[in-house]
């Protein structure tokens, strides 16, 4: 029986029976559209995931309590201005309890008391108000700014012992923007951009990887105007293969402006559909149609940069822009191998890898001098390693050698000092990692997997505060960050001392490695939870047999013994070292 630690919402609307009496049809056609328009996106802005949907109510599971009380108070205060206009007796006010503790995990469906009392919180909500246990009230005490009633011990139906049960005082409506705020970084008087993954109008899903490329290919353009604020790749990547509402997308992704767009791929001759948006009025400020032989493509890409950053900033920057493009590939083919290697690095897994090397092979074999082909499989060749579950220096000269040549051929790409500066940092020789990643910023300053290698760096080193600030300035622009981000936030938690919160944290990943298991179970060593420390540690050995604490902890590249020691202390009190 697996069990996790989660924050449950649990949310109904107030008065639903006679909402349902007075126009059945209606009332009935209205919530599935504010379910699809407002609540589901909003859900996803908050990393929540719907576990069920139940008749007038939903239950949604987070990793953390803040994340669950933030998506609360957006999602009142956008019901709010949703319904305005609606007549009062036909409005829909929901009521939300909140709750946080272990859950019994079933397939996609969760259950336990943690769940029951989360249902029953609801009942103590006003309508269009939160309520939340003293478990949850807790973690976000000194947190977050508001002012909480506390309703004292409440005796819950079906429930055997009473709950201390708070509430958002009514005199604390101003806690939405407070959350909003502190969840966010100030707003930056940059223009703010979102590159929507392009439609592979080609009528073959198997050049999806081709639209897909295109779009981050412009997404590293503009990333490198420092003054543009570019929203990341992960973060746009939620609304692929979905119909998108402006209005809500720029909102939930913190863009002033969308780009959104069409590429269709037939034979030698490619077409690319482009427009510019403007989230407030939802206007189109300029709309382009390329139709051009496929040798054409980089200069499609180059032009689509210069027209957004004269638009978006001015004639003065665009002027400079030529020294900000990337040196193109020479050839078609190679291109295309990257392309598809871009595909298989999102899959992080072994397999992935093997793929991906292989593809750039034949990309750097059919263009020798393509140098971010070289820089990603040089991030391959480091990758391998980890996968392969052995020596986890046994592709570094190779590597090193690659990554080297990347930047060699165009220095003034920062993906390429990026891709060094991380080799370095796999060889333990963090000095010069530290130089090529401040070098790969200044290059390309609004590089989310940049900042996130900085990030990490910065645990290497012993500087987890430090890191954990950087990912939470990542996550201002980044609303919906990779995989990888919360293993990161996860490792500086936990050498805060932070346990709790990091194995929370490690949690909200949607993919565990054995090493990731390695961590947790070192979390529950430091919080006295055996049984789940075993079971982690079980899921590591499935991978590697013969696994020690001291082998996960060879691939973790500490500078300090201290840090080394204080992970080594987890696995100790789990019993595995």
């Amino acid at each position: 029986m697996e069990r996790r630690l989660a924050a449950i919402l649990a949310a109904d609307v107030f008065g639903y029976t006679r909402l349902m009496g007075a126009d059945e049809t209606g009332t009935l056609r209205r919530l599935t559209e504010l379910r699809q328009k407002v609540l589901e996106p909003l859900i996803a802005r908050y990393r929540g995931r719907i576990v069920k949907l139940m008749g007038d109510g939903l239950l949604v599971e987070f990793a953390s309590v803040v994340d669950a009380l933030a998506c609360a108070v957006a999602w009142q205060k956008s019901m709010a201005e949703q319904e305005i206009e609606t007549d009062e007796d036909r409005r829909f006010k929901f009521r939300i309890g909140i709750n946080l503790g272990d859950v019994i995990v079933e397939g996609d469906d969760i259950h336990g008391d943690v769940v029951n009392i989360a249902s029953r919180l609801e009942s103590l909500a006003e309508p269009g108000g939160i309520s939340l246990s003293g478990d949850a009230y807790r973690q976000v005490k000194g947190k977050i700014e508001a002012d909480f009633e506390d309703l004292g011990e409440r005796d819950l139906k079906n429930v055997a012992e009473p709950v201390r049960a708070y509430r958002i005082a009514e005199d604390g409506s101003d806690v939405g923007t407070t959350l909003l705020a502190r969840e966010r970084l100030a707003p930056s008087d940059k223009p703010s951009i979102a590159v929507l993954p392009f439609t592979n109008m080609s009528g073959d899903p198997e050049q999806e990887y081709f639209s897909d490329g295109i779009t981050e290919d412009i997404i590293t353009g503009l990333s490198r105007f420092s003054s543009l604020s570019v929203v990341a790749r992960n973060s746009t990547f939620v609304y692929r293969d979905s119909a998108v509402n402006v209005t809500e997308a720029g909102k939930a992704l913190g863009a002033r402006y969308l780009l959104e767009g069409s590429l269709r791929k037939v034979g030698n001759r490619v077409r690319l559909t482009a427009q510019l948006i403007d989230v407030e009025s939802g206007k189109h400020i300029w709309a382009e149609r390329y139709d051009r032989v496929l040798e054409d493509i980089f200069a499609i890409q180059d032009e689509l940069v210069h027209e957004i950053v004269a638009t978006l900033v001015g004639r003065l920057e665009t002027a400079h822009a030529d020294k900000a493009l990337r040196k193109h590939p020479e050839n078609l083919a190679a291109y295309d191998y990257y392309l598809k290697a871009l595909q298989f690095e999102r899959r992080y897994d072994a397999e992935g890898v093997r793929e991906g090397r292989k593809a750039l092979e034949n990309a750097v074999a059919l263009d020798p001098g393509f140098a971010k082909a070289h820089a990603l499989l040089a991030s391959f060749m480091f990758q391998a390693s980890w996968f392969e579950g052995g020596d986890e220096h046994v592709h570094d000269d190779e590597a090193l050698a690659i990554a080297r040549r990347a930047v060699e051929l165009d220095p003034n790409d920062g993906d390429c000092y990026a891709k060094l500066a991380i080799v370095h940092l796999q060889r333990g020789e963090f000095d010069q990692a530290e130089h090529y990643l401040k070098q790969a910023i200044a290059l390309n300053p609004h590089d989310s997997s940049t900042w996130s290698h900085y990030a990490w760096y910065l645990v290497c080193i012993g500087e987890p505060q430090q890191a954990l600030d950087r990912l939470s300035e990542r996550e201002a622009v980044e609303p919906f960050p990779p995989n990888w981000h919360w293993e990161l936030r996860g490792q500086a938690l936990y050498e805060l001392g932070r346990y709790e919160e990091a194995a929370s944290t490690f949690a909200r990943m949607t993919n565990l490695h054995y090493w990731d298991h390695g961590f947790l179970c070192a979390c529950y060593g430091q919080l006295g939870r055996t049984d789940k420390a075993q079971s982690h540690w079980e899921k590591v050995l499935e991978v590697v047999p013969d696994a020690t604490a001291q082998f996960l902890l060879d691939f973790e590249f500490r500078k300090h013994q201290a840090d080394s020691d204080h992970w080594l202390e987890g696995y100790r009190k789990a019993g595995f070292a």
